[in-house]
């Protein structure tokens, strides 16, 4: 496929560093390369999906939204793994906690991601596919969080298809030991495996479904997560 690609504008391969932080929305895309980057670049705003290309204490570092769910972060990954030369995505993103152990503003490493999604399907397997994270960007994070000063919880997410789900099956989840809720981390892993690319997913709790709804407002999601994204800026190779 020549550039641009159906969903990102930029026309040149190297619009892109080779390490993107992935938020789910555009606006914390925009807010993280207006407070966190040196001279960011918009280099997408199709579909207002803003992405941009700056520097983090000398590093070159790229940013841009995913949108909500599997299919979304699917597009979107595929074409900067496969038509732009990215190496590696790192997800900054909101979870809905699990585990009665985290609050709200914890911050998790994903080590793998269950999903109740067909993604997987496309792939012809003769099996389930279990979706993990990188372990040498997970090791970069481990050390990163530490030197912040930052204590994650590391282990199983849950990528939803539905958000408002008629099953309610968050406590069956719970039952095998699974942190968190989200909606993209097993979609970004297979395509990362696929393209012989690397991702991991960090995540913010943003609401407790199970404890009684507490929950941070679309304002605190968008620009009161910096932990997490300081944790992911240092991990960028």
């Amino acid at each position: 496929m020549s550039l641009p690609t159906p969903h990102i504008a930029a026309t040149e391969k190297d619009a892109f560093a080779k390490t993107v932080l992935m938020p789910g929305d555009p606006l914390r895309a925009k807010y993280i390369a207006e407070n966190f980057l040196e001279n960011p670049v918009l280099v997408n705003n199709t579909r207002g999906v803003q992405g941009y290309t700056g520097y983090y204490k000398g590093k070159r570092v790229s940013v841009m939204a995913s949108g909500m769910g599997m299919p979304s972060i699917g597009i979107y990954s595929y074409e900067l793994f496969n038509f732009y030369d990215v190496e590696t995505i790192i997800r900054v993103g909101s979870a809905g906690a699990i585990s009665p152990d985290l609050h709200l503003r914890d911050v998790i490493f994903g080590m793998g991601a269950c999903t109740n999604s067909s993604y997987a399907r496309q792939y012809n397997l003769p099996g389930d596919f279990a979706p993990i994270a990188d372990y040498g960007t997970l090791q970069n994070a481990v050390k990163a969080a530490d030197t912040l000063g930052v204590k994650p919880f590391i282990g199983n997410l849950f990528s939803s298809d539905t958000f408002y789900d008629d099953a309610n099956s968050l406590a069956e989840w719970q039952k095998m030991g699974v942190l968190a809720v989200e909606m993209e981390c097993a979609a970004l892993y297979m395509n990362a495996a696929r393209a012989g690319k690397r991702a991991l997913a960090i995540c913010t709790i943003s609401d407790c479904p199970l404890s009684g709804g507490e929950e941070c407002t679309a304002l605190e999601r968008e620009q009161t997560f910096n932990k997490m994204i300081e944790i992911a800026l240092e991990a960028a190779e």
